[in-house]
């Protein structure tokens, strides 16, 4: 006999599959397609007639690729992520909500990057984009485990969208339900992993004469003192067991300029006023992650656009939103 989980969870798939069928005939150019990914887990991939396509999976709501026209791979992904909950995904993009790292009582980096997310079916509206071909909408809502480790209800809207141009869009919607006139404060991060040729040829831009906590030393708080952050060698003392730092009050746009492929990743954000900067180095990726590579650590980066050092804070009805807006463009 079926048990009443199983169906649940064939009810719940059907209802994707005829909302995925709606939404794909509703263009001419096919954008929006139900798949299997890894391990039988549910992914959405959003396609751009030019070739250009995202995958998120309902696991984590984690975007784990992002291609151009080309079909040339964005987004770092490790060739040992473990699609297997409730391991996060190694790669991509992770979302850390209601916590990022171990600031705070929850376990690092929260749990959303660890829930199976939904289709929203009927979003509150946003300002619509009109270079947007194709996105999806999906919504968390606490389950009994989240609310025994933060005991708060809450609403997490997120669209991903894929433009005209093939830039990728992020849009997080965090609001508070509580019914008991609870305010809730949380700190969010888009952990987003890019794939670069070599991390000795690349530099960031946007970051230069900027507060940064270094996380590695208790949280210090020191000024960035050069015209770029570069990563050329482990000459660099903060360089020699990994990189971990956490810059306040940032300009929403930062560059990150690949010389050797002769591309720029450009960062867009909003409502996030900080930005990470992670890279585990050799020492980190060969001896404390298991789901990485031992060189992997060479051909990623992680630039996170991130609300740490003031965390959000929101009353019941209150709403906060956040938006990642990514593009990779050629640079001399």
């Amino acid at each position: 006999m079926k048990t009443r989980s199983h169906r649940g969870r064939v009810e719940t798939r059907i209802f994707v599959l005829l909302l995925v069928t709606v939404l794909s005939m509703a263009t001419d150019c096919p954008s929006f397609e139900l798949a299997k990914g890894i391990n039988g887990l549910d992914k959405i991939v959003l396609r751009e007639c030019r070739s250009r396509s995202a995958e998120v999976y309902l696991y984590g709501g984690h975007v784990t690729s992002w291609k151009n026209e080309n079909g040339e791979e964005l987004l770092y992904l490790s060739s040992k992520a473990i699609f297997k909950p409730p391991k996060p995904i190694r790669g991509g993009i992770p979302l850390c909500f209601p916590q990022f790292s171990n600031y705070g009582p929850v376990k690092s980096h929260g749990f959303a990057r660890n829930r199976i997310w939904e289709l929203d079916a009927n979003p509150p509206p946003l300002p619509s984009n009109s270079s947007s071909i194709a996105f999806v909408d999906l919504i968390l809502r606490p389950t009994e485990d989240d609310l025994k480790m933060w005991p708060n209800n809450f609403e997490f809207r997120m669209r991903v969208a894929l433009g005209s141009e093939g830039e990728l869009t992020l849009t997080s919607r965090v609001r508070n339900t509580n019914s008991d006139g609870k305010r809730f404060s949380f700190t969010f991060a888009y952990h987003t992993y890019f794939s670069v040729s070599d991390i000795s040829e690349v530099r960031v831009e946007g970051l230069e004469t900027l507060d940064y906590l270094d996380k590695l030393r208790n949280r210090e708080r020191f000024t960035e003192q050069g015209d770029a952050i570069t990563f050329e060698s482990e000459a660099s003392i903060r360089f020699l067991r990994y990189l971990y730092l956490i810059y306040l009050s940032t300009p929403t746009k930062i560059d990150i300029v690949d010389h050797e492929k002769k591309r720029t990743f450009v960062v867009r954000k909003e409502g996030l006023a900080d930005a990470v900067v992670w890279n585990p180095w050799d020492k980190k990726s060969k001896k404390k992650i298991s789901d990485m590579g031992d060189e992997d650590y060479k051909h990623m980066l992680c630039v996170e656009a991130a609300a740490i050092e003031r965390p959000i804070t929101l009353k019941p009805g209150e709403e906060w939103k956040g938006r990642l807006e990514l593009s990779a463009v050629p640079s001399c």
